[in-house]
């Protein structure tokens, strides 16, 4: 098993709840190079520190590390509309996979 996706996974994560890696870096206690490097896969966290990351942008282990394309999020602030709408434009990319899947 690899690792090949946690950074591009971290920084998708990391950019869809609005922080900056300053604001990451500084709720880990670590510096901002260190998340430019986590997210470049220059270097990965400690446990401990995946554990923290997980905590702070409410995601799992699982979906960072790659075992899992399961993303759990929260909606909150939305509108019931604007839920809708985020759960059709899921539907329609999943669908769209399904496609291109039975074309290969």
């Amino acid at each position: 098993m690899t690792i090949n996706y946690f950074g591009e996974k971290l920084k998708a994560v990391r950019k869809s709840k609005r922080l900056t890696q300053l604001d990451l870096s500084i709720k880990l206690g670590v510096s901002k190079g260190t998340i430019s490097a986590y997210e470049q896969s220059l270097s990965y966290p400690s446990l401990e520190t995946l554990v923290k990351i997980c905590d702070i942008l409410d995601t799992s282990s699982d979906y960072l590390l790659g075992i899992t394309d399961v993303l759990s999020f929260k909606m909150g602030g939305l509108t019931d509309e604007q839920i809708g709408s985020v759960l059709q434009f899921v539907s329609l990319i999943e669908r769209a996979n399904e496609i291109i899947d039975k074309k290969e």
